[in-house]
């Protein structure tokens, strides 16, 4: 299974399907089942049971909630010179110095996420 690309807090434009062109941000990245759930995008009715709480107040009824939806109808959306852009996502790896508890200095390779078409990190 490939690495999710779309994570968690990102902004994704949806490019297919019934709400196509509409953005929002990632509520929860599913990456077992390889879907997103985008907030204001894909909503659903749901139907759930009445039900009683602690207090005595009555539950349930018909609720909208966002469902899932397949992380390759999304792409995410990055902001470049004040206007947001539609990229793909890559991954690079980067040299960045660490400093040590002793005050000496190390070199670690990191794997850095960014965007295609501006090339910046994200």
């Amino acid at each position: 299974m490939a690495k999710q690309k779309i994570r968690k807090g990102d902004l994704v434009q949806v490019i297919t399907g019934k709400d196509k062109g509409l953005q929002g941000k990632v509520i929860q990245a599913l990456p077992t089942a390889g879907k997103v759930i985008v907030e204001g995008v894909n909503r659903v009715k749901k139907h759930t049971k009445v039900g009683q709480t602690a207090r005595g107040s009555k539950t349930g009824g018909i609720v909208t909630v966002e469902a899932p939806i397949q992380v390759s109808n999304v792409m995410l959306v990055v902001e470049h010179e004040g206007k947001k852009v539609v990229t793909r996502v890559g991954f690079r790896r980067e040299e960045q110095e660490r400093k040590l508890p002793d005050g000496t200095t190390k070199t670690v390779t990191r794997s850095v996420r960014y965007a295609k078409k501006t090339g910046e990190a994200i």
